[in-house]
């Protein structure tokens, strides 16, 4: 098995410099141990959660397990016990050192809660996702994608080019380190054990699941329509459940960092503006598998060869900023008369329009879109189109040609 570098793990180290508490957060399986284990040295303890033992000592006497582990430590899986939260403020607040505590939780949002309210401004909290493009293939250092043209003459540097036949071969592969990593080779047996044990493990602890078959199902369904504005109610429909239940079955697949939204842009200024996000799997791999694609040239040519390939864009932008514990300001544009921008990325009060597109070849026309941002308040910069094309290009100095394997 090989060990891949991972991105955030600058960020890991010189934050563990500043802050007592380093706090990772990610869906199961993408690596959080992992990459904190291959970071510690022989003085820090490790222990895990997933012993029942330790989880049981860590609820019941949390001083007591803190004490029964010398420090530095690394606690795996923290979520199972978050009584030890306001230990740890204590431990701190008495002067606990830099780097002191490490954390890791696979309930990002639940275990972000917890430790903002008892770790306020005391821990530093990091979002680690699935493999990034760039940490499989690329080289060198991860930046968050923007469009100064430096930066982008940089990326073609760092990252491995890719024609449309080996994007798309990503795109079914997937991006779980498990199997990229080549620890496990059967993707068809990975994936099935995946969402086994996440629905045993994870999924269990939320909702009242009598029947794992139909939140399988469930997750299926919401596959089938990554890219497309959220209907709850179709979801619900192919599955067989109440609109209430897939809503809250929805927060379960978010909470737990299987997938996520892109929320729509508006301000005061556009109006007729639609409010629904659109859905994303952070693992398009996962999305190939359930929506039973067997090979990538199938997926290629397939119904949603469009949707999973903007999906696969949309992951890629954010985990170029999660990997830098960046915040990224990404949104999509559409308005009442279907009019509509792929992404939207503000930054230094400026905003960016994105298309997505699977040809070599985009035409300038696809530029006309980017003018429905010019009635907001905030002033539209330069923009781009995202496409299969091998090598930066421009349409003009405002408008640049990107391929998908820059991101």
């Amino acid at each position: 098995m090989t060990y891949i570098k991972r991105d955030l793990e600058d960020k890991i180290i010189s934050l563990s410099r500043e802050y007592s508490c380093i706090l990772i957060t990610g869906p199961r399986q993408v690596g959080k141990t992992t990459v904190l284990r291959q970071l510690m040295d022989n003085e820090r303890e490790y222990v895990t959660l997933d012993d029942m033992e330790e989880r049981g000592l860590a609820r019941r006497d949390p001083a007591l397990f803190l004490q029964m582990h010398s420090t530095p430590v690394l606690i795996d899986e923290v979520q199972y016990a978050p009584e030890l939260f306001s230990y740890i403020k204590m431990e701190i607040d008495r002067g606990a050192a830099p780097g002191t505590y490490w954390l890791t939780g696979s309930q990002a949002f639940h275990l972000m809660e917890l430790a903002q309210e008892s770790l306020a401004g005391r821990v530093a909290i990091l979002h680690m996702s699935t493999l990034s493009q760039h940490e499989i293939y690329g080289t060198g250092k991860c930046t968050p994608f923007t469009l100064d043209l430096d930066a982008l003459k940089n990326r073609e540097k760092t990252n491995a080019p890719a024609d449309i036949t080996e994007i798309y071969e990503r795109i079914w592969r997937g991006t779980m380190p498990g199997l990229v990593s080549g620890k496990f080779t059967d993707r068809e047996v990975f994936y099935s054990s995946y969402l086994q044990t996440y629905i045993d493990r994870d999924v269990r602890d939320q909702v009242q699941l009598s029947d794992p078959l139909l939140f399988r199902d469930f997750i299926r369904a919401a596959a089938c329509r990554v890219g497309q504005m959220l209907n709850v109610h179709d979801i619900a429909q192919d599955v067989g459940v109440s609109d209430d239940t897939a809503r809250r079955w929805l927060q379960v697949l978010e909470k737990s960092d299987v997938i996520f939204y892109l929320r729509p842009y508006s301000n005061n200024l556009l109006k007729r503006m639609v409010k629904t996000p659109k859905l994303y799997f952070f693992d398009t791999g996962l999305v190939a598998y359930l929506t039973w694609y067997s090979s990538s040239k199938i997926l290629a040519n397939g119904a949603m060869n469009g949707a999973i390939l903007e999906n696969y864009v949309v992951a890629e932008m954010l985990k170029t900023y999660h990997n830098n514990a960046r915040e990224c300001l990404l949104w999509y544009y559409r308005d009442k008369n279907s009019n509509e921008i792929d992404m939207v990325i503000e930054s230094d009060g400026l905003l960016h329009p994105l298309e997505i597109k699977r040809s070599v070849n985009p035409g300038s026309e696809l530029l006309q879109a980017f003018h429905l941002l010019d009635k907001s308040s905030v002033p539209r910069g330069k923009g781009a189109v995202l496409c299969m094309r091998p090598r930066l290009s421009a349409v003009n100095a405002d408008h640049y040609i990107i391929p998908i394997w820059m991101i």
